[in-house]
């Protein structure tokens, strides 16, 4: 994932995600770049977007935002619909807008090389966010086994218990294991998918672009 991976997530405080298909990847990011003034005046510092490595097509973007309040503009406007609509996307996909809660680092400092690693994306609703929070750091020598190298929690900003919670696993074959098999304080793993929320998401970092006068 090279230095554009989550370790650029340092300064997302706030965060717009979505997660849906395109006709054709490099064109929409293409798109995306000669935008860059109109991300700037939402307060975006950073975009990234994932590619699925199951599904051809699909992609989670993330823009890290700097006001709370720019994110509520954002989720108001119609111009959000043009870009979908513009950038090829099948149709307008559901829209997180949300604040950090964590970010676990299970792999230290020392380990920057993120070159095969696997990024699972999923939106869910729980039933308490710390309660979570309290599973997770229960069992985070549980999910270290299980390849598990960083956690970043998420909770909507219009619905406490809506939550976007990235993964990053050690490749593959352990992604796959962990999704077939997810630890049992990774309750969020039983709830993607159902009602409005996407399918999980398993992709691998593809562009990154920084905002704002920021290269």
């Amino acid at each position: 994932m090279g230095e554009g991976g989550m370790g650029e997530y340092d300064l997302h405080s706030f965060i717009l995600a979505c997660d849906f298909r395109v006709d054709d990847v490099d064109l929409m990011w293409e798109w995306l770049k000669k935008h860059r003034d109109g991300l700037d005046s939402i307060g975006a510092h950073h975009v990234v977007l994932y590619e699925s490595i199951w599904e051809p097509r699909r992609v989670l973007v993330t823009i890290g935002i700097r006001h709370a309040r720019s994110i509520r503009e954002v989720l108001r406007s119609p111009a959000i619909f043009e870009w979908f609509s513009i950038s090829g996307a099948d149709d307008i996909p559901p829209i997180f807008g949300g604040e950090v809660v964590e970010k676990i680092d299970l792999a230290g400092p020392t380990s920057q090389e993120h070159v095969g690693r696997v990024v699972v994306g999923v939106m869910s609703s729980v039933d308490d966010v710390t309660e979570l929070m309290v599973k997770v750091h229960d069992g985070l020598e549980r999910f270290k086994r299980g390849g598990v190298r960083k956690i970043w929690v998420y909770r909507a900003l219009d619905d406490g218990r809506e939550v976007l919670i990235l993964q990053e696993i050690e490749d593959e074959v352990s992604a796959r294991q962990w999704i077939d098999h997810p630890d049992a304080a990774a309750e969020w793993m039983a709830n993607a998918g159902m009602g409005a929320y996407p399918t999980r998401f398993v992709g691998r970092f593809a562009h990154l672009m920084s905002v704002g006068g920021q290269e």
